[in-house]
């Protein structure tokens, strides 16, 4: 069993302690110690490859596609069945509200190995007749073969959920992984282990090696020459980093990056649907999702009213225990990260915005002043040139400019090195389908913001990634496609 307290890598089926000394795993909400985690060195990096391998080289990788299904769907089942245990893991681990983790990140990561399951059962292969100077011609057909070892680097900020969202397609398509979570955030990738056990998934095919980025596990395993593919969603620097480690041997990157993400709001917008839609795009999760609005631009007939009412709602975010239904906001990831949010806090004030609400740390009450909250921020003022402006803050914050014509709103909308993701709100259908061809964004939300069908393409243009991951998208990366020609 996973010790809760003690999180150890999950190698060829079993939990493994040691390595290169071990880190500390700290409540967010709280600043207390939730665990101790072991940190892998290149020795437990290298079994966990071994393993992946070894298991590819078995059953795994030669399973018929409905029993690899059905295993999958078992493990789905089986994160359902320890729902609560999941739950308490991921609110430890990130502090974010029990009404935000128990509708988005348990049952979504739950769901992404049954998705993907089914989908691959779907996923259609191709043939050509081909005329040849005998005239009997030819049969050309493809065929998929898993990839192989998948290294997998999660982020922090939907820790289960977007692990899964690359392991379950992953393993649907027979590839096994050796997974690094975040080091904030290790504690559910290590317990699903027990599900894979519990269901019957071989061993070998599922690995967890904890650890930081440089000089620890991510830089290991990203440079670990019999890994054969690597996929990871996290800032752009460290995105860079990989990618020079996957030049070695030329293996493919499928990468989801950072972003600075731009909404626009027309006068014609239905006020109500866009202030709904903006609190949840610019404060969700603190602010820390990639998809989140950084920078909102109004048509001037409505500019005032709009920041007014946002500004209203913002007021109103409740702070406090992640496991109360009352709570609508949680804390940071970690002191580090709430100095570098707070850093752009005092270069936007220094660049002269003008601060509608927030600005510092709330204070909470109780054990909860000593965890790592944030005030959620609403400027306007700054320059397109500021720093506050043009770089990703990755917190609850966001600068409100108004426009006062569609091109101008598009120009500075993809006036960035990011290309993730945008929400246009206005009621004018085709105004809508207009400027969403023209913003150069992975994704383009209209009249709504988060709202995924998982069979879509995912994922940003730009600074903001390489590839896409949804649906088939995700299997085209996950698989080898090889044609097999036979002269008739």
């Amino acid at each position: 069993m996973q010790n809760l307290k003690e999180v150890k890598h999950f190698i060829n089926g079993e939990y493994v302690a040691g390595g290169q000394g071990s880190f500390e795993n700290i409540n967010p909400a709280t600043g207390k110690l939730n665990s101790t985690v072991h940190e892998a060195d290149r020795n437990l990096v290298d079994q966990a490859v071994s393993s992946a391998r070894a298991a590819l080289n078995s059953d795994w990788g030669k399973m018929p596609v409905a029993e690899r299904s059905k295993l999958l769907c078992a493990v789905a089942d089986g994160v359902n069945k320890r729902f609560d245990e999941f739950l308490q893991a991921e609110i430890a681990d990130t502090g974010k509200p029990v009404n935000l983790a128990s509708h988005i990140d348990i049952p979504r990561g739950a769901a992404n190995f049954t998705i993907f399951a089914e989908l691959l059962k779907a996923f259609p292969s191709e043939a050509f007749q081909q005329d040849t100077p005998t005239g009997y011609g030819a049969l050309n057909y493809s065929i998929r073969k898993p990839r192989g070892v998948i290294g997998v680097i999660c982020p922090w900020n939907l820790p289960l959920l977007l692990m899964t969202w690359k392991v379950g397609p992953a393993l649907a398509c027979g590839n096994t992984v050796v997974v690094k979570p975040s080091e904030e955030t290790p504690t559910t990738a290590a317990l699903l282990g027990e599900v894979m056990n519990e269901v019957g998934i071989p061993k070998g095919v599922y690995n967890v090696v904890h650890g930081l980025g440089p000089d620890s596990a991510g830089q290991f395993l990203t440079e670990h020459p019999d890994v054969d593919g690597i996929t990871f969603t996290g800032e752009t620097v460290t995105g860079e980093a990989i990618m020079k480690a996957a030049a070695h041997g030329v293996r493919p990157v499928s990468m989801e990056l950072g972003g600075k993400n731009a909404g626009v709001v027309f006068k014609d917008a239905d006020m109500n649907k866009a202030i709904e839609g903006s609190m949840r795009s610019v404060f969700a999760n603190c602010g820390q999702v990639c998809l989140n609005t950084e920078r909102l631009y109004v048509e001037r007939p409505i500019f005032e009213e709009f920041v007014s009412k946002l500004t209203d709602k913002a007021k109103g975010v409740t702070f406090g225990d992640p496991f109360s239904k009352e709570t609508g906001s949680g804390p940071l990831i970690s002191k580090v990260h709430r100095d570098k949010v707070l850093s752009y806090y005092q270069a936007a004030k220094d660049a002269g915005a003008e601060i509608h609400c927030g600005g510092g740390i709330p204070q909470v009450g109780g054990d909860y002043d000593a965890g790592w909250w944030i005030e959620p921020t609403i400027w306007t003022g700054l320059k397109e040139t500021d720093k506050a402006v043009r770089e990703e803050v990755f917190g609850p914050c966001v600068h409100i400019q108004p426009f006062d014509d569609e091109d101008e709103a598009i120009a500075m909308a993809n006036d960035t090195p990011y290309g993730l993701a945008t929400a246009i709100w206005t009621e004018n259908l085709t105004q809508a389908h207009r400027v969403a061809d023209q913003i150069d964004v992975g994704i383009s939300w209209v009249n709504c913001w988060f709202l995924r069908d998982l069979r879509t393409p995912f994922g940003g243009n730009k600074s903001s990634g390489i590839g896409r991951e949804g649906g088939q998208h995700a299997f085209e990366f996950y698989t080898e496609t090889r044609n097999v020609c036979v002269q008739l």
